[in-house]
């Protein structure tokens, strides 16, 4: 965590001590006179961070703003994003959603979780649909000083700002705002997971609230002042870079459980008798939650975990320390857990793809008990109320 405060620190400085190739002083003097270039670079910080929160009401609302404050003969050159045709299609999505979240308590859970897998989809789609206006976003902080640079590349046909590349600001630029944008829309991005998995409504409603009102207090900031907009975002993405790792194992986490329930994974699924993939449920050595990764069973009957750090760092593996495994059954997903005396905690979350093949893996991996968990326990628990057991030999 130190390394990446230290990083996005690094590259603040870079930016505030750049000065483009005509010379230091005179820039600087030219930034005297016209300080429009430090406004919209706040005014862009803001937005990005505003449109990472939520991206399809961030560049829906930036457009509509943008398509208002123009003249009418000259929005038919509106950049694509300030087009009717996008950013009112954008903002009715955006209240279909709103209507959804108002109306949870009074929604079945049974109808409500489908359309949250919907919306963790759509809000994968927006981001993407939105990552094409944080280039031009970004760009637009040196069309103050744009006669003053030397453009090696002219990209004002396709809507974007001049961009001379041969200059070491806009250059950096581009990739600290995506940066900014992929970090802080991965924070906002777990709340659609943690909805999806979340079995209480009331809780959802919290969630969604609590990013509006983040969301509400980068506008309420900027309105406030340039300076005041610029510093709030800048403490959230800094805050947002502190939870990227775990945000990025929730993010995975969300999606690979979405996947399995939309698709009906489970019904194509066959257990790998070497290893599987799965989910921890807890710190396990190295391997932090929710860490995603494979399960192994040696020749000598040791379970083994192995994982990588963000998907794509070198390999790890982690040894189970020895004790008695058991696999819990659940209805949407399967755990396994590790019996100490009276509890038994849950070691690794079995993908939703593994239900119905518990039999299987418990062969797999020499676990000699099934057990049923979650709302299977609680079906189990009531209908044995009311079911003659067996006599005692």
């Amino acid at each position: 965590m130190k390394r990446g405060f230290g990083f996005l620190l690094s590259l603040g400085l870079a930016i505030t001590c750049w000065l483009p190739a005509q010379g230091a002083s005179s820039v600087a003097d030219d930034f005297k006179k016209d300080t429009s270039v430090g406004v919209r670079a706040a005014e862009s910080l803001s937005e990005v961070t505003g449109i990472a929160i939520s991206p399809l009401l961030g560049v829906g609302a930036i457009g509509a703003y943008k398509y208002y404050r123009t003249k009418p003969e000259d929005r038919a050159g509106l950049i694509w994003y300030a087009q009717p045709w996008f950013w009112s299609v954008a903002l009715a999505i955006v209240g279909v959603c709103f209507l959804k979240d108002s109306l949870g308590p009074a929604i079945p859970t049974t109808l409500k979780k489908p359309l949250d897998v919907l919306e963790l989809f759509e809000n994968k789609l927006s981001a993407l649909i939105a990552t094409g206006a944080i280039i031009p976003i970004a760009l637009e902080v040196f069309e103050a000083v744009k006669p003053h640079v030397s453009s090696q590349l002219d990209l004002a046909g396709a809507h974007f700002a001049s961009a001379g590349l041969n200059t070491l600001g806009e250059i950096v630029l581009v990739p600290v705002a995506l940066l900014i944008y992929g970090v802080v829309w991965l924070v906002s991005h777990t709340i659609n997971v943690l909805v999806l998995i979340s079995p209480f409504t009331s809780l959802d409603t919290i969630l969604k609230s609590f990013r509006t009102a983040v969301l509400g207090s980068v506008v309420g900031a900027q309105a406030l002042g340039n300076g005041i907009g610029a510093a709030w975002a800048l403490i959230i993405v800094l805050v947002c870079l502190l939870l990227a790792p775990w945000a990025f194992r929730t993010v995975v986490f969300g999606t690979v459980f979405a996947c399995d329930l939309i698709t009906f994974s489970r019904k194509r699924f066959t257990p790998s008798t070497t290893s599987n993939w799965l989910f921890t449920a807890r710190r396990l050595g190295e391997a932090p939650h929710r860490a995603y990764g494979r399960l192994t069973r040696t020749e000598s009957g040791e379970l083994t975990f192995t994982w990588r750090p963000w998907l794509i760092l070198p390999a790890r593996t982690e040894k189970l320390p020895p004790g008695r495994y058991i696999l819990g059954r659940g209805l949407i997903y399967s755990e396994i857990l590790r019996v100490e005396g009276e509890h038994t905690p849950d070691v690794f979350n079995l993908p939703p793809r593994c239900c119905g093949h518990e039999d299987a893996l418990a062969k797999i991996y020499g676990l000699q008990e099934i057990r049923p968990i979650g709302l299977r326990a609680a079906w189990a628990w009531f209908k044995n109320l009311f079911t003659a057991r067996p006599a005692m030999a």
